[in-house]
């Protein structure tokens, strides 16, 4: 699923009025029909009346539509008119006279210096004042009647987007948006829903689908895509029936120090529950009897160092690498990781210490094979990017990061967005439990194990952000958000994987990636 920029989604909109001989008046009413039937099972549970705040544009046709059908199937409704301004909308004005003809009331006015409406409990509020287009701060009238719906008890329902948000451009921080417990989105999601400083305004979204002809979007550049699991299935690779260990790679996972064997442990078991055909452990020697006992599958290999990582030498050929977790930045490692890059063929997986080392040496970045993954949690990031002034600018920083060492960065967050060769998507699972100590070695570890088996590195980042939060979702419902640890990820993958290869698993059809090329989205 894309993600577009406001300005297109309303050209779109327009080309489909055009192409397909509606009126926008009649998408107005698809898309209040929708709402309606989800408002309305909202209503079954609610305790009090239905308040709509309608503005004065097509986001408040929408409202006076949803009201107007609510009224006519017997809910109680009570409808504001926001007066923003002396302007308003053709749609909205079509809608207001039909509101009145056809329910037999008038909405109420609200003007700057009129008192605000008291939210009862239990009631259900509908926010349609403003919707994509809002491009500036909103008046302090206005803001004073965001607070105060913000404040109340009710349950807000925000129809395209909570009001207030910027979807183009950056929401400044001091202005106030509608906190919503739902969001009714229509078309796609936007952009701002999926970054920490604005999404929390957002509560759960929903999709309203008008049924616009695909078509129509073709002709403009989505800002960043969706990964759900129609798209992730399609990304699966089942495995062919006449195959081996061999087949599948064999990965190498470097990390640890004493204290810090967790973290490796994590990672390598991740590794071959993600499907690597075989996994060895580069370690100190503290961490060999650890390794060996809690993960008799791996193989383990120790250097020289006793406590800590201080040279990297391996007999074998790996089909994927990964340095970091638990490894330390002691001088001898940031040698030996300095060595291990100097030498590396194959794309990295670098996360957690690996990361720091680069941060520490700069000049390390350019050395990096393409198509290297880097995995940063936000401290990491802010280290390896700079600080930033809001999340637009986070992501354009971290972007131009990517393109210009043609890096795949996975920015791990409540929603994990990952950036490659120049596209942006933006994973859908996963949930508050994964903040938990060890969750970022399991995805080093989930990463890796795709990479061995032969995924392309965008594909195996991508996928394995999905994997990971899907693992997640199952531990949560296993043993709640609360209680569930890293561990617990890494032992549901099998649920996903099962969930992707099952005969009524959602997606297309097979593909085989032979070639970075092929992969097109």
């Amino acid at each position: 699923m894309h993600i577009y920029t406001a300005k297109d989604l309303l050209a779109a909109e327009k080309e489909a009025i055009k192409k397909e001989g509606i009126t926008s008046l009649a998408l107005m009413e698809q898309v209040a029909s929708q709402v309606y039937s989800i408002v309305s099972e909202l209503v079954e549970h609610a305790k009090g009346k239905v308040k709509v705040f309608c503005g004065t544009g097509n986001n408040g046709g929408d409202g006076l539509a949803i009201s107007r059908m609510l009224i006519e199937d017997g809910v109680e409704v009570e409808v504001y008119v926001v007066n923003l301004s002396n302007k308003r909308s053709d749609d909205f004005l079509v809608q207001y006279d039909l509101f009145k003809s056809q329910t037999g009331k008038w909405p109420i006015v609200l003007n700057e210096q009129d008192d605000l409406p008291v939210i009862e409990f239990g009631e259900i509020v509908v926010d349609a004042i403003f919707g994509v287009g809002l491009n500036r701060p909103v008046g302090p009238w206005v803001g004073r009647l965001i607070r105060h719906l913000n404040d109340a008890y009710g349950y807000t329902v925000s129809m395209d987007v909570p009001s207030g948000m910027f979807v183009d451009k950056a929401t400044p921080k001091d202005a106030p948006v509608v906190m919503a417990q739902m969001t009714l989105t229509v078309h796609y999601p936007k952009l701002p829903f999926f970054f920490p400083e604005t999404g929390k305004t957002v509560g759960n979204f929903l999709i309203v689908d008008i049924d616009l002809d695909p078509d129509v979007f073709k002709s403009f550049e989505p800002v960043a895509t969706y990964v759900n699991e129609f798209f992730a299935s399609d990304l699966y690779q089942p495995r062919p029936r006449f195959s081996h260990k061999g087949t599948f790679g064999h990965a190498l996972l470097i990390g640890g120090s004493y204290g810090k064997m967790g973290s490796i442990s994590l990672s390598t078991s991740a590794c071959l529950r993600a499907g690597a055909g075989m996994v060895s452990a580069y370690i100190p020697q503290c961490g060999s009897s650890i390794l060996q006992t809690s993960i008799p599958e791996a193989m383990i290999i120790t250097g020289k160092g006793q406590q800590y990582i201080e040279d990297i030498k391996y007999d074998f050929e790996p089909a994927a690498i990964c340095f970091g977790p638990g490894a330390g930045t002691g001088p001898k490692t940031a040698e030996a990781f300095k060595e291990l890059i100097e030498q590396a063929s194959i794309p990295l997986v670098i996360d957690a210490d690996g990361l720091n080392l680069l941060v520490e040496n700069p000049d390390l970045l350019q050395m990096l094979p393409k198509g290297t993954i880097l995995t940063p949690h936000p401290k990491e990031l802010e280290r390896l990017i700079g600080s930033w002034d809001n999340d637009f600018e986070k992501l354009e920083k971290a972007w131009n990061l990517s393109t210009a060492y043609q890096l795949i960065l996975v920015l791990k967050d409540a929603y994990t967005f990952i950036i490659s060769h120049g596209q942006v998507y933006i994973n859908s699972t996963g949930n508050a439990g994964m903040a938990t100590a060890g969750s970022g070695d399991v995805l080093a570890g989930v990463i890796t194990g795709l990479l061995a088996q032969g995924y392309l590195p965008e594909v195996a980042a991508v996928l394995g952000v999905y994997l990971h939060g899907r693992a997640g979702d199952f531990a949560a419902q296993n043993h709640s958000q609360e209680a569930m640890i890293a561990g617990d990820i890494v032992a549901s993958l099998g649920k996903v994987y099962k969930e992707l290869s099952s005969p009524f698993a959602i997606g297309g059809d097979e593909e085989e990636y032979e070639d970075e090329d092929d992969w097109e989205l």
